[in-house]
């Protein structure tokens, strides 16, 4: 909860690091906040990240990089919870690691209902537009490590999260792509891999 009245200054750049996260999926680096804000020096926008941080909007993670921890007031948390919005892809840690976090997102508890526990991806490419997910929506995913024949999931392959459909057979795993683009294979493998979560929803990225 943000306990202090912010500045003009800092609402607009929490409404460009808003922004930001929601077009490209990470927060601004203080170079390009500088450049959104108007400032001449990026000691200007790090003043502003430091009070947003002390004021509890921001989050500083282990890599020295900035988290979006609120951007909206307690009226509209009522109908939300903060899920959080990890990078387009895991690069062999833990989806929900701490440095692959970066943002806290309000979300509906109409699309985000308890008592599960979510996480926001951002899509890439085009494996799966058959099924409504573009390249840059907004995926909403349920954790589990369970799924049925024909839920749509998101796995950990290759060190990348990657979102297909899915089927199990007796001794194989196929996740399979549902795309205009034929170019899409499947993806075979062994029952020994692991499941993130299960999609709930996509989000177009407007």
């Amino acid at each position: 909860m943000i306990h202090q009245t912010l500045t003009i200054k800092e609402s607009e750049a929490v409404r460009q690091i808003r922004s930001a996260v929601m077009r490209y999926g990470k927060t601004p680096s203080i170079r390009e906040l500088m450049f959104a804000l108007g400032y001449r020096s990026p000691r200007s926008a790090s003043v502003i990240i430091n009070n947003l941080a002390r004021k509890g909007v921001l989050r500083r993670k282990f890599d020295g990089k900035f988290q979006l921890v609120r951007a909206e007031d307690d009226v509209a948390h009522a109908q939300t919870i903060d899920v959080p919005l990890v990078g387009a892809a895991a690069c062999g840690a833990p989806i929900l690691a701490q440095e692959n976090i970066e943002a806290m997102i309000p979300v509906s508890v109409q699309l985000a209902k308890a008592p599960y526990k979510y996480f926001l991806l951002k899509a890439r490419g085009d494996s799966m537009d058959e099924k409504g997910i573009k390249d840059g929506d907004f995926v909403l995913v349920r954790q589990q490590s369970a799924a049925e024949n024909g839920d749509i999931i998101v796995a950990l392959i290759d060190n990348e999260a990657t979102i297909k459909e899915f089927y199990k057979t007796s001794n194989a795993v196929i996740l399979k792509p549902r795309s205009k683009n034929k170019t899409h294979q499947p993806i075979i493998l062994t029952t020994n891999f692991q499941i993130q979560g299960i999609v709930a929803a996509a989000i177009p990225n407007f």
